[in-house]
């Protein structure tokens, strides 16, 4: 996520509500019900990942997304008879964390996502770098990123030994497989690919740069036996900046380190004016696209990643809206409540080229800053305030149940189980999308993320129904703990505001992803919530008191219902 920038940050404007997703639409029968839940917190997972990915089964998560930064596991200097592409060249201690990640997450039953990116190593980079410089984003080598994607490829095909240094079939230290990549993080930031714009942010040049990557990590994963796995391209910044010239911004923007609007950015990757038509002459030359009718005819077959990717993935962050409102009304900006937008461009431009791709739309980075703890008045926080721990608790079920109605979105998505230590910089501390403070008690949007309520209209006429939908989240691995027994989670109302709750209905989760979706009739107002019990077959660890006991009955929060 990229809300960081303050120059990104200045150019938010009100939100327009999105009326495609409304909240009030029914349900749709074609809904997404085996959407992969998506979970990251780099922080917690490279610092003590056993813990963690146990809480993170315990919550459900199915996908763990863990960044790979290039300058982590290879070396600042270039040693002499270094050879990128072998893993056993690399330092051994720099793979030892992504290897116990690997393990760990096999015993738990839950799949790693290797986000491959920079910051490039210092003899990666390419010249000419201006000050500040020292970001690892600049010009990064396509030729040298492809020698590093091919020793992971290699270590994570499943038949690695690491003690040996080569591929051992069925040898008993074989570092487990990995079926899922992305190729680059936000290649529309500066931060991440730079130069964006250069000639006064006149020419777009990370598309370009991007391509090559793209290229570059395709053909790595291929030749190291990773053809047939889930391989994402885009993981695109939603928001970015174009301006002229100017006394704050020399350079226009996005020039160097600002952002790209993601729509702008992907024409450029695909080669296409803004009206969509194919870029001829000294148009295509300038970012390195074909530049007659002939050419483009062959753009499939020399970019295979752009045509043949497993999904397009993007960060549809919000900020601190709704799942249903946007920040601005520019069409180049690609919310939450702009996906449908998204697939729809997607599908037009594989079009232009003949091709009938209609990529799954990935959501790989997405929560809420909550206040408290940031009650900052800051660049990061451009509609006032951020939300409440109550309310990103309800966005991110409603966000989730929209997701779940829409079959072109394959992910949900948490970013963070922990916030931030807030004392450190602001950019990173005040970044509280967790789960969790960073105190250690939870937020709501703990129970709310692991049992998954909406209940899309709340009024209703005595004797009528209203839709519940909700999820299991830890269901997948509950009947796994108990040999495939289904899960039944208990639709619980409360009478008015006060009393106990009482089970109006025992609802079995079929699907694999523990989905509920059904019509309830309520005998009067007050409040909903869903209670599930963790199996009593698999004595959970109890160390943490974070981690629940066996046969603990947990919560989802509470909606409120009018009947009249």
């Amino acid at each position: 996520m990229r809300l960081l920038t303050p120059l990104g940050l200045s150019f938010l404007l009100t939100a327009a509500l999105a009326a495609a997703w409304s909240l009030h639409s029914p349900a749709r029968a074609s809904a997404q019900v085996n959407q992969i839940e998506m979970f990251q917190d780099d922080a917690q997972l490279l610092s003590n990942p056993g813990a963690t990915l146990q809480q993170l089964r315990d919550l459900g998560v199915g996908i763990v997304r863990i960044s790979v930064h290039w300058n982590a596991i290879a070396p600042s200097r270039r040693p002499a008879g270094f050879n990128p592409a072998n893993p056993a060249s690399y330092p051994a201690g720099s793979w030892s964390i992504y290897d116990q990640i690997v393990n760990d997450a096999r015993q738990d039953g839950i799949a790693v996502d290797l986000s491959i990116g920079g910051p490039a190593p210092p003899w990666a980079v390419g010249p000419g770098q201006p000050p500040p410089g020292g970001f690892g984003s600049w010009k990064p080598s396509a030729a040298a990123f492809k020698q590093f994607v091919q020793a992971l490829g290699a270590r994570y095909s499943g038949t690695y030994e690491p003690t040996l240094g080569k591929s051992m079939p069925g040898a008993p230290n074989d570092v487990p497989r990995v079926s899922f990549w992305e190729i680059w993080n936000e290649p529309n930031f500066g931060m991440d690919l730079a130069p964006q714009a250069i000639k006064g942010s006149s020419v777009p040049a990370a598309a370009w740069m991007y391509r090559s990557l793209l290229d570059a990590g395709w053909g790595a994963l291929q030749g190291t036996g990773h053809g047939r796995d889930t391989i994402l391209i885009g993981n695109l910044d939603a928001r970015g900046q174009s301006a002229k010239p100017s006394p704050g911004a020399p350079q226009g923007l996005p020039g160097n380190f600002a952002a790209t609007k993601p729509m702008q950015f992907i024409r450029s990757l695909y080669c296409l004016s803004s009206a969509y038509k194919e870029l001829r002459g000294g148009a295509a030359a300038a970012v390195g696209c074909p530049t007659t009718a002939a050419a483009s005819r062959r753009l499939r077959a020399a970019h295979p990643a752009l045509f043949e990717a497993s999904g397009f993935a993007t960060h549809p962050y919000p900020v601190n809206l709704p799942p249903t409102k946007a920040s601005s009304t520019d069409p180049d900006y690609n919310e939450f409540s702009e996906l449908p937008g998204l697939a729809s461009t997607l599908d037009r431009i594989q079009r232009i080229y003949g091709s009938g791709k209609r990529f799954p739309v990935y959501n790989n980075e997405y929560g809420y800053i909550t206040n408290p703890p940031n009650a900052s008045l800051t660049p990061l926080n451009p509609n006032g305030q951020f939300v409440s721990p109550t309310t990103a608790a309800y966005y991110i079920n409603w966000a989730e149940y929209i997701s779940w109605r829409n079959p072109r979105i394959a992910s949900t998505m948490q970013y963070l189980l922990v916030d931030p230590n807030p004392r450190k910089a602001p950019e990173y501390g005040g970044f509280a999308s967790g789960l969790i403070f960073y105190s250690g008690t939870r937020k709501p949007a703990y129970a709310a993320y692991r049992l998954p309520l909406l209940l899309p209209m709340t009024t209703a006429r005595r004797g009528h129904s209203l839709e519940v939908w909700g999820c299991v989240r830890p269901a997948h691995f509950a009947r796994l703990d108990t040999a495939g027994i289904p899960q039944q989670v208990q639709i619980q109302f409360q009478r008015g505001s006060r009393g106990a709750f009482t089970t109006l209905r025992r609802v079995t989760a079929t699907n694999v992803r523990g989905y509920i979706d059904l019509r309830v009739t309520f005998p009067a107002g007050g409040s909903v919530r869903l209670a599930w019990s963790y199996p009593t077959a698999r004595q959970l660890p109890s160390s943490s008191p974070t981690t629940p006991v066996a046969g603990q009955t947990v919560y989802s929060r509470t909606q409120r219902v009018t009947v009249s």
